[in-house]
This record gives C-alpha cells, structure tokens and sequence, in this order.
C-alpha cells in the first residue's frame, strides 16, 4: 500500500512538472503588419518671446520726464500710445529753429532750408503729428511726447516720475505677444527622423485647447550635457493665451505612411544588434533571426529587413529563446 501511494505521488509530481514545463514553453507568435501610420515624436518645450517682437524705445536726445503715461511694468499698451511727456532742451531748439524758418521763409521762400530745418526733427524721431502742429499753430510747446512703437506689453521701464534721461538709453522696452516661439529639446538621435515630421501639436496643462505651431528653425549647436539640439518652432497667440515661460507638451508627426510593424514585445535587442525568433524546421524549434527596425512609437517597431507581411514570429519568453539558441550555438 504504501509502495503504492509513492507511485501515484510520483506520477502526479511528474504531471505536474509536465504542466507548469508545458505552460512556460507555451509560446505565442504574432504576424508581420502592415499598417498605415503617422511617426510621430514627443517632446516639451518652453513658450519665449518672439524675438523679431520686441521694440527698444530709446530716445535720440536727453531730457526729464514730465508726465509718465507707461508707469508699471507689464502695462498693455497700443501703437502710437502716449509712454511719457519729457520736456528737452535739445528738442526745444529744434522746434524753434523750425518755427523760424517757417517764419523766415515766408517772405523768402526757401524749400531746402525748410526741408532741413524738419528733418532736424525727423532725425530726433519727434512725432510728424507734433512737428505739423508747430507748423500750424505757429508756436511751439516745452514738451514732447515719446510714443508707443507697436502693439505689446510694457516689459522692462527705466523711468519713474521725475526721471531724467540721457540719450541713447533704453527707456522702455516694449514686446508684443501676437506670436510666439516655443523652444524645444530634440535629442542628436531624432535628428534623421525630424527630416520627415511636417506637424506640431502643442498642449499645456494649464488650457484643452491644442496649439498648431509651424517649424522655424533647428539650432546649430548641441547642448552636451543633454546630448540635444534646441528647435525652434512658430506660433499665432493674438489671443494672448500663451504667456513666456510656460511649459508646453509637444507632439510632432509626420505624413502618414504604410510600414511593416512587429509589436515590441517580439523584438529583442541584443549585442547592438534587434533580433526576432522564426519557427525553425522542426516543430517546436525557433531560430534567431538579425533584422533593422526603426521606432515608429513606445509600443511598435517598424521592419525595415528580413521580414515580409504575414511572416510569423515569436512574442512571448524572448529571454527563454535567446538561452536555448545560445546552448545550441545559433549566435
């Protein structure tokens, strides 16, 4: 009995062993596809300042600040605003001297001389409005105006109250926001793959809505410490939505294009090297097999060689392969 009773223990541990052997050599495969798809790279990026939209305002003359219209830094103002009343000594002279000569050549007349005497104030960049007012009123006024050069925001100011001003310095520093730059890292092995991408989709946390920007320019110089180029990309914002410094997710993506793919889970990286199991000659055997593969996502390979659509491979316990071809010498 008890001889008995160890023969069915065994018979059973062996049906067993059976099993759990036959549930880790269960192998499944997967097919070659061939899907029509659109590569895509993400990456993330920073919203800049457009660069080609910022205006310096810097008077040509010295002089004191009278009234200060742009008193707070990040003011919204318009083209043509009034930033500031100053008065100017130099100013001032220039506007005599052209009043005089109106006067002047009144019984004289001298279009050469008038011509010079306005463009004295042309050059000291005094408003025509205010020079054809001179010329009207037939007087002259202490004050004159610095004015808004475009559409923007008030980013940097070097006046107060009361200021005094030399020449030449930057006394306002207005930028517009209309458009902006999204900079972003590509790493030096997306460069190849960066030739083909013809959309960008940007996103932020902050907004639902998706951002459609257009490629401006890849810089040419490598960070080494991220091994990673600067692109620059192009965007409309006359809404005003995207402010500098806030983070934006991209995501770029090219034409959509028909490729053979594997799953990741069938393609095993080895030596430098990306290798597939193919069903061998035997049944139960599997054979290793070298092929070029490209990334079109996180979850698919492209085939690139070896292998054709419909062709059947190994998905599941690469690394149990790749022991049993190392035993039997098939590297």
């Amino acid at each position: 009995m008890r001889f008995l009773l160890i023969i069915l223990i065994s018979l059973s541990l062996a049906q067993a062993k059976e099993k759990t052997v036959e549930q880790l050599f269960n192998v499944q495969t997967t097919k070659v596809k061939l899907v029509s798809d659109a590569k895509s790279i993400k990456s993330f990026g920073f919203v800049k300042v457009d660069e080609s939209r910022v205006y310096d305002v810097s008077p040509r003359f010295g002089g004191f600040v009278e009234t200060l219209y742009a008193d707070k830094t990040y003011k919204q103002v318009s083209k043509g605003e009034r930033l500031a009343k100053v008065y100017s000594p130099e100013v001032l002279k220039a506007k005599d001297d052209y009043l005089n000569t109106i006067n002047y050549t009144k019984s004289r007349p001298n279009k050469t001389m008038m011509r010079s005497a306005r463009t004295k104030l042309s050059l000291l960049n005094i408003p025509d409005a205010e020079i054809d007012q001179i010329k009207t009123s037939k007087k002259t006024t202490s004050f004159t105006t610095i004015n808004s050069p475009a559409d923007g925001y008030i980013f940097k100011k070097a006046l107060n109250n009361n200021s005094a001003f030399k020449a030449k310095g930057v006394l306002f520093q207005v930028v517009n926001l209309d458009k902006v730059w999204v900079e972003l890292k590509i790493h030096q092995n997306q460069l190849m793959a960066l030739e083909n991408i013809k959309e960008f989709s940007l996103t932020t946390p902050s907004m639902k809505k998706v951002f459609k920007a257009t490629r401006e320019k890849l810089y040419p110089q490598l960070d080494p410490k991220e091994e990673s180029f600067t692109l620059r990309l192009s965007l409309d914002n006359a809404q005003g939505m995207l402010k500098p410094g806030m983070y934006t997710s991209v995501n770029m993506s090219a034409p959509e294009t028909n490729y053979l793919t594997l799953p990741a889970t069938a393609v095993m990286r080895k030596n430098g090297m990306f290798y597939v199991f193919v069903v061998g000659e035997y049944e139960g055997e599997y054979e290793p097999l070298a092929i070029d593969v490209e990334v079109l996502n996180p979850d698919t390979y492209i085939v690139k060689s070896e292998l054709n659509e419909g062709d059947e491979v190994v998905n599941n316990a690469l690394f149990m392969m790749d022991s049993d071809a190392q035993v039997n010498g098939l590297y």
